[in-house]
């Protein structure tokens, strides 16, 4: 019996993960899969032995405050996988707890997968030289990643993004309009803070400025606010509620695709959600915080190597999205920009050319794709 090895370290993950498992299944019906899963690989057929939530922390800081909890679990693990033996272990995302297994069960004779880039190179480029020494195979989601891996020897296969397969090169708008019961004819501005409670902490506040400064200049525009969970919810609401701010805002659980879909134009925290606007064809604004103490290290020693951040201006080579980082995130900055967007009619085509040539150029069935890679490796 084939025995498979995965670890996801948060929900974006864990659909890679469920999508990932269900392909390998066509390639080896009888395999067992074991690891570290949340509710979508767990549903797939993955025996999780710790929760996913345990691994979902963030930035410098914050993954310094959880390093004794974080450090146990990968302990324990290892030694559990050790005796397990699994043919393959694939690795999605968390490279700060994945990379370091990865090394020590490789260096046991065990074939080693990661699957999603980390952005070394964007940032902490001397990474790559632990990847080299930890993995066996990459799986890049995106083309520009595969060249800095093969000029630093770590052997790299693009697969396309997940994403890209899912959402129509066309998507509805209308229809996303009914299901939500949305008039067609309201202007609407989408607005994602954030999936994870650090992030909701930095920018709530900013993104509710940003929304009384819209309504102040358009009081016919409405706001729709989704959700990955109640946690997030609940925090939001609390900060909206202590503004004083009568908006005309929604907040929805869940849907955040659907809510996207249905949109003008999308205020976001930049992350997946950057990617998953493109694909949806929707003009946006990117913003991000990061904690003060890990900015000021990425500024302080030259950690960071793009001038843009976001996953559109990456992908397209140049900047096609207004994106503003740490103090530039600022509501009138950010409400300025989505005027614009929400006005504008000049340049539209332009850039909704350059989303569909992005798309299709990441749209390769990537399941599959990671799956022959997975294959080729293991034999």
């Amino acid at each position: 019996m084939t025995c498979i090895a995965l670890v996801a370290g948060e929900a974006s993950g864990d659909l890679l993960g469920a999508s990932l498992i269900q392909s390998l299944k066509s390639r080896y019906p009888d395999a067992e899969f074991i690891g570290i899963a949340g509710p979508e690989m767990i549903k797939a057929g993955c025996e999780s032995l710790y929760p996913m939530e345990s691994l979902s922390v963030m930035g410098l800081t914050e993954v310094v405050r959880h390093l004794p909890e974080l450090l146990k679990i990968r302990r324990n693990l290892l030694q559990k996988l050790l005796k397990i033996k699994p043919d393959v272990f694939i690795g999605i995302d968390a490279p700060d707890f994945n990379l370091k297994l990865e090394k020590k069960l490789k260096h046991k004779g065990i074939k080693t997968v990661h699957y999603v880039s980390p952005s070394v190179w964007a940032w902490r480029q001397w990474r790559v030289k632990k990847i080299a020494s930890s993995i066996d195979l990459m799986l890049t989601l995106f083309p520009f990643e595969v060249p800095f891996y093969e000029k630093n020897n770590v052997h790299a296969r693009f697969v396309g993004h997940p994403l890209a397969d899912m959402i129509p090169l066309e998507p509805d708008m209308m229809s996303a309009r009914k299901s939500l019961a949305i008039d067609q004819d309201k202007k609407v501005l989408a607005i994602l803070p954030g999936s994870r409670m650090p992030e909701l902490e930095r920018l709530s506040n900013v993104f509710i400025g940003t929304a009384t400064l819209c309504h102040q200049q358009n009081p016919a525009l409405e706001f729709i606010v989704p959700f990955a969970n109640q946690k997030t919810m609940d925090y939001f609401q609390g900060e909206l509620d202590e503004s004083e701010q009568k908006l005309p805002i929604t907040l929805v659980l869940g849907n955040s695709r659907q809510v996207m879909q249905a949109s003008d134009a999308v205020l976001l925290a930049s992350g997946t959600a950057a990617l998953e606007a493109l694909l949806l064809k929707k003009p946006m604004v990117v913003a991000y915080r990061l904690s003060p103490i890990t900015y000021w290290l990425l500024k302080t020693f030259g950690l960071l190597k793009v001038s843009n951040y976001s996953l559109p201006n990456l992908l397209a080579g140049k900047q096609i999205v207004e994106e503003y980082i740490q103090h530039a995130a600022m509501a009138g900055n950010l409400s300025t920009a989505i005027m614009q967007l929400i006005t504008m009619h000049e340049g539209t085509s332009e850039l909704m050319a350059i989303y569909h040539t992005i798309h299709k150029s990441i749209k390769k069935d990537a399941s599959q794709e990671a799956t022959k890679a997975i294959a080729e490796l293991i034999g």
